[in-house]
């Protein structure tokens, strides 16, 4: 049975994209090993048979899938012998939970902070295309946002408290074993890992700290095994 996975590329073989870390984690919770296909910004051409243009894109057996979200509903059904991501229905509406505060909240609080360091992580043929794409979204110049780094660091602390609250109670956000709502939140510290040679965690971080140090260490460290500055390990 083949089970492929695209995931986005950037220079010097980063893979910096959380929703494809998403996908890779809960993969590796299942026990499945998919061939990796990685492609660059501009290069949605690769996945047209999905019937869109982002990835991840799933190929397992017949199956396409893409979304994040759908991959790891798909990956709970499809292998229910294997280790479950949500621990049942109210798992799987809680993660869901979690997925729209990261969308909203806490990506929407790093993504400023993180593009200006991606555009010099992205191939050399995608940066005039992610440059546009991102200003277009953000309204001003990666070198606006760049300048506007302090402000947005300070506006990302208070997004942080409820990781805070939770990782002071218990060593994963899902209780005392990681489930797919760690896989959420640590896709986007992967982003930062990836492309920001700056730790954008404080000295005071140290539950933060803690929780991602593990969630760098599951599944026999796949998460470090990849190109990404060590400032943020």
């Amino acid at each position: 049975m083949s089970l492929v996975l695209y995931e986005r590329l950037c220079a010097d073989d980063r893979r910096p994209s959380p929703f494809c870390w998403r996908a890779r984690l809960a993969l590796a919770h299942k026990g499945l090993t998919p061939e990796l296909r990685a492609i660059g910004f501009t290069e949605s051409e690769e996945v047209a048979f999905s019937g869109q243009a982002e990835v991840p894109v799933l190929i397992d057996g017949d199956a396409v899938v893409h979304d994040s979200w759908a991959i790891a509903c798909h990956l709970e059904d499809a292998y229910p012998e294997a280790p479950s991501l949500f621990d049942g229905p109210g798992g799987r509406a809680l993660s869901r939970l979690v997925n729209h505060w990261v969308d909203h909240s806490l990506q929407r609080a790093l993504a400023p902070i993180l593009s200006p360091y991606l555009l010099a992580s992205v191939r050399p043929e995608d940066r005039a295309y992610y440059r546009r794409s991102r200003e277009t979204q953000f309204g001003m110049t990666m070198e606006q946002l760049a300048v506007r780094r302090p402000a947005l660091l300070e506006a990302l602390h208070p997004v942080l408290e409820p990781l805070r609250q939770r990782l002071a109670e218990t060593s994963f956000l899902c209780g005392e074993r990681p489930a797919y709502a760690d896989y959420l939140v640590f896709g986007e510290f992967q982003l930062a890992r990836s492309v920001c040679d700056v730790d954008l965690l404080g000295a005071d971080e140290g539950a933060l700290r803690g929780w991602r140090s593990c969630m760098l260490d599951l599944h026999g460290g796949l998460a470090r095994s990849v190109t990404a500055f060590e400032t943020a390990a």
